[in-house]
């Protein structure tokens, strides 16, 4: 449908969205500071650091990244899903070693993970998204992320679930259970934060900045259940502060208390976890969705029908 033939706001119609969103412009939104590292390297690309611990973190950064890809795949089994979450577990554990049980129980280490691993989450654009499923746009499109999503997130618990319901019955070391739930909460938030990226390019809703600073508005965006309005940039979540990372790390630590019915003995645990998650997931995406659809309304793009 073009301009010209939009209807009158007394009888909305049908709307898909454009070919491709629209692309941001590089630089930074209003308001928005820009991390050290992005002052350091032009063009907002982070600088390797030479510290090792940062070396580390960064690697780290990259494998979470690379398994919440992986963990995305549709078809992806059960075996496979075990697989990459003690490959998971690893990465979380040693980064809850590194930085101690205050910053785990905090929400800190959770946060600081998550906000590492978000730049580097593989979100695709629309016309990827819309080619990766058969040509759909519009509500059916976000339709059929949201479904993949839930069975990705629900998937995560039902495997964590049993993870830690075999290790209560074989070996109830009671200070590692809690890390089975660090690293279902790790994954989960990681997915529903993909999938946050993924439903703005849905309704062609463009946010502006660095590949880091997109990433963390992204993450707000997750932490806060509301979508970005990029008309008004004073609003965007910004999570690189201490402030934001703060109420990053509670939305976090609040996602790994409902997961502890995870720990139930025997297979329950799988069962509430799956359920747990998908959940989740689908409140989150029913809060963004509604705000997507008004923020395209109020745009120069209308919402879909």
């Amino acid at each position: 449908m073009s301009d010209s033939d939009a209807p009158s706001p007394a009888a909305p119609a049908p709307w898909s969205p454009p070919a491709a969103a629209p692309t941001p412009s590089a630089g930074t939104p209003p308001g928005w500071p820009a991390t050290s590292a992005e002052q350091a390297a032009p063009g907002g690309n982070v600088a390797a650091s030479g510290s090792p611990d940062d070396l580390i973190s960064q690697r780290e950064a990259r494998e979470v990244a690379d398994i919440v890809g992986q963990l995305s795949d549709e078809g992806l089994g059960r075996a496979d899903k075990t697989k990459l979450m003690v490959r998971l577990s690893t990465i979380v554990g040693a980064r809850a070693r590194r930085a101690g049980a205050q910053a785990v129980t905090s929400g800190r280490m959770l946060a600081d993970l998550l906000m590492d691993a978000a730049p580097h989450i593989p979100i695709r654009d629309l016309s990827t998204l819309s080619e990766h499923h058969h040509g759909m746009s519009g509500e059916a499109l976000a339709d059929a992320l949201v479904r993949n999503a839930t069975r990705a997130t629900g998937g995560i618990g039902a495997v964590g679930g049993a993870v830690a319901a075999a290790q209560w019955a074989a070996m109830p070391l009671l200070i590692t259970v809690p890390i089975e739930i660090v690293v279902e909460t790790v994954a989960v938030a990681a997915l529903e934060v993909k999938l946050v990226g993924e439903l703005h390019a849905v309704y062609s809703v463009p946010v502006l900045g660095s590949g880091t600073q997109r990433a963390a508005a992204f993450a707000g965006s997750w932490a806060s259940r509301r979508g970005i309005d990029p008309m008004r940039p004073w609003t965007i979540p910004n999570v690189l502060g201490i402030a934001g990372r703060q109420q990053l790390g509670k939305r976090m630590i609040g996602r790994f208390a409902r997961n502890l019915g995870t720990l139930v003995p025997f297979l329950v645990g799988a069962v509430i976890g799956a359920r747990v998650n998908n959940r989740e997931t689908t409140l989150l995406a029913e809060s963004l969705r509604g705000d997507l659809r008004r923020v395209a309304a109020e745009g120069t793009i209308r919402p879909p029908s």
